[in-house]
């Protein structure tokens, strides 16, 4: 069985392409009318002929302590990516359990995914239109300046620019539908771009953080920020952090990566190295605990609320002793030493915190790191948690510039640890489908019937064919659920299934291995697939069928289109990506850069000519700022105080 003849015996039955024209015309009515509500609330609250959201700005103000033009937007925020999470993971284990969508406005999963994603849209914009220059506590000197009265925190711009980048990933994602056919893996390019806008929302929230406490702290107004700000600022952000890069490995925390299993430990080191650093060095002591915390509890949330929804439940590693050893090393080399505190945190992260992630992949993972692939978690990483924590303590730095002190070398290095991260991530992408394996497979059947399980005995040919496999599992997915087994060796080159093999429905089950960089499957059993279309994979009772690439199993709806179109489809994707990541470093060293200055005041309006009077007396211009603020301004700020 050839590769090209093996896509042609998969199964399945929802359109296999991009989404129905009729659901294509109601998303964009719903798209138009969001975006014309949105530009009537903001710009007529600014122009002052809304009066709804300055209900909300009050009522931010009064419970926050911050100014509205942070308070409300990070609140929306915080809501808002709470609902994207949810109906990602939600959505993730849908397409595991089930497969695909009959349509993209027919899962509900998307509509948490579309309402988070627009609200952080949302947010950015209405910190946009929210500051007023007439109250001293207005953005200061990182604002963007957008016309003569109107600055913009950047923190509000990075938002919206986060939440445009993702929501653009979803007509782009029916795009990519249309021309490479469905791709149910969660590191589809479009797919991708949802995961990035939302996780990097969370720069935005802290950027927009540090220009209010600044913004506070030169106003001359008391600063009556609540506690419970402080505490979520504290545990929430890098906590929120910490979740965002780690979904990620999310199919990994299911048991079904189409990718080498390299990047599960690769990608742990990546979030811990990243969230927990900039943590510790901006937020000080206790905040990578805070953010382990707070993660913990949001994955255990999430687990059992898409858990009790009857989908599959994701595992996730722990990070606790990441954490442990960026708060001990914070003693033993100050944090405003970035450099240093950063290359020692990675040092720790890289190998004792791994080594803890390695013990707890077979504690409770699905697919447990095996020894094959030891001297490739040694080496990558080592370096990806060294690289991801030099980037991390910048990130930190940045962010708590006034009491760090600027370090142009450590800017070199999150540089040069960013390119490095680059080519981690690009080098286990080298993966081959080919091979001249095959396998003689026995089934007995556990339960006859409609709903046919079997037990399998695997042959490989030849009986070496499987020796270092870094994982040799019996896959069956989209049926209604999930199975993952661990095939047991009972005799050389024998494999045996440990628990029953459904072979009835929509169920796809296969043998998956992963040897090398090579990721294969064998199809054991697979419905008719009209939508494709293609015939039935039939589960007899004893064949022999060779292995070929495990992504014509995983991704059988997708379809190769012209290389100069593939090429184009990926280089807008990664064109995006690009322009949003440079946006963000750009924003975070305007954060550092403005440390410590202060915005002139704005200039007085020109004189008003005034009435002649009877004494002959000279008009008199009006009052220069601040005298000028309204006294409404300022106790709407003070809650009247």
């Amino acid at each position: 069985m050839s590769p090209a003849s093996a896509s042609a015996i998969l199964a399945a039955a929802s359109p296999a392409g991009g989404a129905p024209t009729e659901a294509i015309g109601a998303a964009s009515f719903v798209a138009a009318f969001a975006i014309i509500f949105l530009l009537m609330g903001g710009l007529g609250h600014r122009g002052g002929l809304v009066p709804t959201l300055g209900w909300f700005e009050r009522f931010a103000e009064r419970i926050s302590g911050q100014p509205a033009w942070a308070s409300l937007p990070c609140g929306l925020a915080i809501a808002s990516l709470i609902s994207a999470v949810f109906g990602l993971y939600w959505d993730v284990s849908i397409h595991v359990d089930v497969g695909r969508d009959p349509g993209p406005l027919n899962n509900p999963a998307h509509w948490f995914i579309l309402a988070g994603l627009y609200g952080i849209f949302a947010s950015g914009f209405f910190a946009i239109c929210l500051p007023r220059e007439d109250r001293p506590d207005r953005p200061g000197p990182t604002s963007i300046g957008i016309g003569r009265e109107w600055n913009a925190p950047l923190g509000g711009v990075l938002m919206c620019a986060s939440g445009g980048f993702a929501l653009i990933g979803f007509p782009l994602d029916d795009m990519w539908h249309r021309i490479f056919g469905q791709d149910v893996t969660l590191w589809g390019p479009t797919h991708l771009m949802l995961i990035v806008g939302a996780a990097m929302t969370l720069l935005g929230i802290a950027v927009i953080q540090v220009e209010v406490r600044r913004a506070v702290k030169t106003s001359g107004l008391p600063d009556h920020e609540a506690s419970w700000v402080k505490a979520l600022r504290g545990i929430a952000w890098p906590g929120g952090l910490l979740i965002g890069l780690s979904t990620f490995q999310l199919e990994f925390d299911l048991g079904v990566p189409q990718f080498q299993l390299i990047y599960h430990p690769m990608l742990i080191m990546l979030a811990a190295g990243v969230a927990l650093v900039a943590a510790r060095v901006w937020l000080g002591p206790g905040a990578a605990f805070g953010a382990v915390l707070f993660y913990l509890a949001m994955r255990g949330l999430l687990s059992v609320s898409v858990g009790g929804l009857g989908r599959s439940v994701a595992h996730f590693p722990l990070y606790i002793v990441e954490a442990a050893l960026v708060e001990a090393a914070a003693l033993v080399v100050t944090v405003k030493r970035p450099l240093r505190f950063g290359a020692i945190c990675g040092a720790l992260i890289g190998t004792i915190g791994l080594a803890v992630e390695w013990g707890w992949s077979h504690v409770w993972m699905p697919l447990p790191w095996p020894e094959q692939i030891l001297g490739q978690v040694i080496g990558l990483g080592f370096a990806m948690a060294v690289a991801a924590s030099l980037v991390g303590a910048w990130i930190g730095a940045r962010l708590g510039s006034e009491t760090i002190p600027h370090s142009p070398t450590l800017r070199w290095a999150a540089l040069a640890s960013a390119i490095v991260i680059a080519g981690l991530l690009a080098f286990p992408l080298n993966t081959t489908g080919t091979s001249d394996l095959s396998a003689s497979v026995q089934l007995r059947d556990v339960h006859g019937g409609a709903q046919r399980t079997v037990a399998a005995t695997v042959t490989m040919n030849p009986r070496d064919g499987a020796d270092g496999a870094n994982w040799l599992t019996a896959t069956a997915w989209q049926g209604g659920g999930r199975i993952v087994d661990k095939l047991r060796e009972i005799r050389p080159g024998v494999f045996q299934s440990n628990v029953p093999l459904p072979v009835y429905g929509e169920w796809k089950t296969m043998i998956r291995m992963h040897k090398g960089n090579a990721v294969l499957g064998l199809p054991i059993y697979a419905p008719q697939d009209k939508a494709i279309p293609v015939p039935a994979i039939r589960a007899p009772a004893s064949f022999t069928r060779p292995f070929f690439s495990d992504k014509e199993l995983l991704q059988r709806e997708a379809r190769i289109a012209e290389p100069a179109v593939t090429y184009a489809a990926y280089g807008v994707v990664l064109g995006f990506t690009l322009l949003l990541l440079a946006a963000i470093a750009w924003a975070l060293h305007r954060v550092g850069r403005t440390a410590g200055q202060r915005r002139e005041p704005p200039p007085p309006p020109p004189a008003t000519p005034q009435p002649e009077t009877g004494g002959g007396g000279e008009p008199q211009p009006d009052d220069a700022w601040p005298a000028r603020i309204p006294v409404a301004s300022i106790s709407s700020y003070t809650g009247g105080r």
